[in-house]
């Protein structure tokens, strides 16, 4: 029996796990190691990493500080969660079942990123996914949105604050409100509405994108903006978790514990910005919430 399973070995994971550590608690970290923080090359708003650090990096860092702590590992996708007795049940794909008095739900968001084998190595240091975080990254620079309807319009204007040079391909061609359209052409961003047949880009250097057309399209910048994100937040549901209209988690601002007794939820799949800064916050807030309630037996 664990004190405390958590579900997500991504940063708010981690950041719970050894908060949770340092409390000496006995804790068991599931991951399916396939979060945002796996694919992730740099990030570049980090307090002590004016550099960048990559997701795999600072999941190593966490993993091995965690460990030293009592914490435990195991590589697996949850599949199922469910309340017994005010005692957690959790079951993985490999077949385990694994008891825990709380839990803690870090699963995340999956990005839709579309299928180009080139886009992969480019992550977080010449194509992003988020403006909040990286929109300053295409400061004066020559920038491709590849995207899919009103989300690659809006991630266009949104990016406008940092560049002029913006053009926008609509690589799904689905329909762009006329007012969103006026928008484009008002900030003076090139909308193409053709789908890309290949991702130009050198290793980790992004150079554009060639057009089924034939055309190509040169940048130094790209931001990936499809919409449609997957929110996992299934085993949260499954437990019976207050979700948003979006999916997300919804959970007390103070302590992170969602609606049922005993959850917490912290990271990107909470309702509200998806930051890696923020994880970690969410992560520490919820470790010591657990604490407080281990405490309260």
């Amino acid at each position: 029996m664990y004190d405390c399973i958590i579900i997500g070995g991504g940063i708010a994971g981690l950041q719970a796990a050894i908060q949770l550590g340092r409390y000496k608690h006995k804790v068991l970290v599931l991951d399916a190691n396939d979060g945002r923080s796996v694919i992730c090359h740099s990030y570049h708003n980090v307090l002590g990493y004016p550099d960048g650090v990559s997701g795999p990096e600072l999941r190593s860092i966490g993993q091995e500080h965690a460990s030293r702590l009592g914490v435990e590992f195991i590589t697996d996708r949850v599949i199922k969660a469910e309340k017994i007795n005010e005692k957690f049940a959790v079951e993985t794909a490999g077949g385990e079942t694994f008891s825990a008095k709380t839990l803690l739900i870090s699963t995340g968001v999956v990005d839709r990123i579309p299928p180009f084998p080139e886009l992969k190595p480019c992550l977080g240091i010449s194509v992003y996914v988020c403006p909040d975080c990286d929109g300053y990254e295409v400061s004066d620079k020559q920038t491709i949105v590849m995207g899919s309807g009103n989300p690659g319009a809006n991630m266009a204007l949104t990016l406008s604050y940092w560049t002029k040079e913006i053009t926008y391909v609509n690589h799904e061609q689905v329909d762009v409100d006329d007012e969103l359209l006026s928008s484009l052409k008002e900030k003076g961003i090139v909308y193409v509405n053709e789908p890309i047949e290949k991702v130009l880009a050198e290793e980790a250097d992004f150079r554009g994108v060639q057009l089924r057309n034939g055309e190509q399209v040169e940048a130094s910048r790209g931001f990936v903006a499809f919409g449609g994100n997957e929110i996992k937040s299934q085993l949260a549901a499954q437990l019976g978790v207050e979700l948003h209209a979006n999916k997300h988690i919804l959970v007390d601002p103070r302590t992170k514990m969602t609606n049922v007794d005993r959850v917490w939820a912290a990271g990107d799949v909470v309702a509200h910005s998806e930051q890696v800064t923020i994880a970690m916050g969410d992560g520490s807030q919820s470790g010591i919430w657990i604490h407080k309630t281990l405490l309260g037996e």
